[in-house]
């Protein structure tokens, strides 16, 4: 079982996070970055997968700028809610530092990687850009609107994974990432967006398996 903590950010705001520890001595962490959808059970559940796998891991609750306590589920009414608290009540800019804030509260473990998913996913690609100096690698999962961000490049190791069906993000701009990031390992798969989250409809189970193997093999390399 994890715990809710405290985690001060730069300019010194006071934000909730879920922090789950491993058994024993962790080999490194993970901040693992949430949906438009909150901190809830599902982004919960992730991170205690990471501290099972062996990773002090934490999920910053990134609308707490807006609204404090966010936990949605993944109906229309709740998918609205969250695109209104993602994209018009919180600065991403700020969001980049709170996350970095995350980052650096559980430095104490070693390396650091971030792993991400639908905003959070562009979250983490662009912590990827712009973090260098808290994390050591990032997977992105499904991040819409990533393709902005391909005028600038990685610096860190970066994955990323999308689905093949995925209406919001057009296999057309998942090759222009290809294109932009070579350095980055991009994946494809046979699923819907959201494929990771077995809350959602969109849940394809060997998907998410396979992309968090992949994932797992990719932190094990450059957390080390």
């Amino acid at each position: 079982m994890g715990s809710n903590i405290s985690i001060t950010s730069e300019d010194g705001f006071q934000f909730a996070a879920y922090r789950a520890e491993p058994e024993g001595t962790a080999r490194g962490a993970v901040v693992v970055v949430q949906e438009i959808f909150g901190v809830n059970s599902h982004i919960r559940e992730v991170a205690d997968r990471y501290a099972a796998n062996g990773y002090l891991a934490v999920a910053p609750a990134i609308f707490d700028r807006a609204e404090r306590g966010v936990e949605l589920g993944y109906t229309p009414e709740d998918m609205q809610t969250g695109f209104g608290l993602a994209f018009s009540k919180i600065d991403f800019a700020t969001v980049l530092a709170d996350v970095r804030a995350a980052g650096q509260a559980v430095s104490s473990a070693g390396k650091v990687g971030i792993v991400g998913y639908c905003f959070g996913g562009l979250i983490t690609a662009a912590s990827a850009i712009n973090s260098a100096s808290v994390f050591a690698a990032a997977s992105s999962y499904y991040g819409g609107n990533t393709i902005t961000l391909i005028d600038k490049q990685p610096a860190i190791p970066l994955m990323a994974h999308y689905g093949e069906l995925d209406a919001y993000i057009p296999m057309t701009d998942v090759d222009k990432i290809k294109g932009a990031w070579s350095s980055a390992e991009v994946y494809t798969y046979g699923s819907d967006h959201g494929f990771n989250c077995d809350q959602r409809a969109t849940f394809h189970a060997q998907s998410a398996a396979l992309a968090q193997a992949r994932t797992f093999r990719f932190f094990a390399k450059h957390l080390a």
